[in-house]
């Protein structure tokens, strides 16, 4: 049977799993099953314990259940208002005025939450009654919402990136380093649209607010200063080599429990929640990453990767086309999988 007609076949089978609601884990462990019971004399129970624990025993990966804690317990605070509180007063003079808030709330609190649901969720619950109050139109509060929440996913301590630098034994505090400039990018173009839709559009965007006095503002902007600090105190003690993300992850989780009862939101009832959420979603995310990890291994057996790279090759592309064909790609992934199930799905074939 040819490497083209076994990867076919391989990948039909994971669609079909996943289509059926079978978990992602499970759906990976299944194929790469498969491919070494058909293609491979490899003993699979060996092998299939061996990257169990390899995948699982892992020190970079005890960042992932820290800084998911840490979100959970900042959604849970009073964060949302008071960044509406700060950011509000700065932004009534520019085109588009009060959307930008959930432009560059998302982008805070990016930098402080690492998920892209976490940030939704948590400037949504503040944002979207605010402005639907002052009547903003329904779309444009909807896409700078959706779009910017994206943010969580770039913007470090991001937690697809820990996944990826797990995944692919990779720098986790260079892709930190790396997802900067191109977070920063993607929030002046956010805040470049709307500025030019409100232009074109003068007529959606309401009236207003009497511009308030600089001091009024700055104390406004007051309720910013703790948020600030903790995006200090995480990601500069990464970048200054002062701590590793592990450790810096250990570090935000103190300071969103400071924050938290700072704020006066820290309850017993919002900590048990917020271990619980954190719990349940490091179990999810570890258990993907351990079937993707069997996945990569089974697939070494097969030859596939290999085999791909070299009809990649093949193809003479340039390295923009290469992108520009994996962008495609990626986005077609993005509308039935989620990000996290994405990466550790496909690093084993695109990385080589």
């Amino acid at each position: 049977m040819s490497e083209i007609t076994l990867t076919l076949i391989l990948l039909i089978l994971l669609f079909i799993l996943l289509g059926s609601g079978i978990w992602v884990a499970f759906s990976l462990m299944a194929v790469g099953m498969t491919g070494m019971m058909i293609f491979s004399d490899a003993p699979l129970g060996e092998v299939l314990a061996t990257t169990v624990w390899g995948a699982s025993n892992s020190w970079a990966l005890a960042a992932l259940p820290l800084f998911i804690w840490m979100g959970e317990i900042l959604f849970r605070s009073r964060l949302s208002e008071d960044m509406f509180t700060g950011l509000s007063p700065w932004l009534t003079h520019l085109p588009g005025r009060l959307l930008h808030v959930n432009i560059l709330g998302c982008g805070i609190f990016a930098a402080v939450s690492g998920s892209s649901a976490a940030t939704a969720a948590t400037i949504g619950k503040m944002s979207i009654p605010e402005l639907a109050k002052r009547n903003y139109p329904q779309n444009m509060m909807i896409g700078t919402l959706a779009g910017s929440a994206t943010l969580g996913l770039l913007i470090p301590p991001s937690i697809i990136l820990i996944v990826y630098g797990v995944a692919t034994e990779q720098s986790i505090a260079r892709l930190f380093i790396a997802g900067v400039l191109p977070g920063c990018l993607l929030v002046s173009l956010f805040v470049g649209y709307v500025i030019i839709w409100s232009l074109l559009h003068p007529d959606a965007i309401p009236v207003g607010e009497p511009p308030l006095p600089l001091r009024e503002k700055l104390r406004r902007s007051r309720r910013l200063v703790p948020v600030i600090l903790l995006i200090i105190g995480v990601i500069g003690s990464i970048y200054s080599g002062i701590a590793s993300p592990t450790d810096a992850a250990a570090v935000g989780v103190l300071l969103a429990l400071v924050l938290s009862w700072y704020t006066g939101s820290l309850s017993k009832e919002n900590f048990l929640e917020g271990l619980m959420g954190a719990t349940k979603t490091s179990c999810m995310i570890a258990f993907i990453l351990v079937g993707a990890a069997f996945l990569t291994v089974s697939m070494g057996f097969t030859g596939i990767p290999k085999m791909l790279a070299s009809w990649i090759a093949t193809m003479e592309l340039s390295p923009y086309a290469l992108l520009a064909a994996l962008t495609l790609f990626f986005i077609v992934m993005g509308c039935f999988l989620d990000g996290i199930s994405v990466v550790v799905l496909t690093t084993s074939v695109i990385l080589p």
